[in-house]
């Protein structure tokens, strides 16, 4: 596992080469034991679709600064770029603001009654799909069950974007 400085001077450095190829960093994970461990640098684009070209160059860019400033002791790793997806997912706060209003699915560390949800059919509940309605400094809002309720991000175990296929076809309706 890196250490968090070190996560954060590949992030700065990937930063720089996406911002040259008009593109973001979106997040920033390494993973993997003695079998493989691999890099994954997540772009985004805005607007998007973010494709293999963009991918293709932001690697190529970063691995050659990478190879330059080796800031990743212990050897081999692999380095992937990629899209976050579709069903991306939400882990800082900036990737909540930017999907208010759309669905997503939220799993909990706890019960939503540890978060103060009094409907009966919401305190039991530990993982949410419904839209989210407000980000705030300490976590988010949804609609659950027609109650508001409060989720703090360090309440969320995981997050991500519900993809709308229906909205998709109907866009693509609309095109044609």
């Amino acid at each position: 596992m890196l250490s968090e400085q070190v996560l954060q001077k590949i992030e700065k450095l990937a930063s720089e080469i996406a911002s040259r190829e008009g593109c973001k960093i979106y997040d920033v994970e390494f993973g993997g034991g003695s079998g493989g461990r691999t890099l994954r640098i997540y772009i985004d684009k805005d607007p998007g679709p973010v494709g293999i070209e963009d991918c293709s160059n932001v690697s190529r860019g970063l691995n050659q600064a990478l190879d330059e400033d080796d800031p990743i002791p212990g050897g081999h790793y692999n380095l992937e770029v990629s899209s976050p997806g579709l069903e991306r997912p939400l882990k800082k706060t900036w990737h909540f603001e930017t999907v208010i209003g759309q669905k997503i699915r939220v799993k909990c560390n706890r019960k939503l009654e540890a978060f103060g949800a009094q409907e009966k059919t919401n305190k039991s509940l530990k993982q949410v799909i419904e839209t989210l309605v407000a980000c705030e400094p300490e976590g988010i809002r949804m609609m659950v069950n027609k109650e508001n309720v409060f989720i703090p991000y360090s309440g969320i175990e995981r997050a991500n974007l519900v993809f709308n296929f229906d909205a998709e076809k109907g866009e693509k309706k609309k095109k044609n």
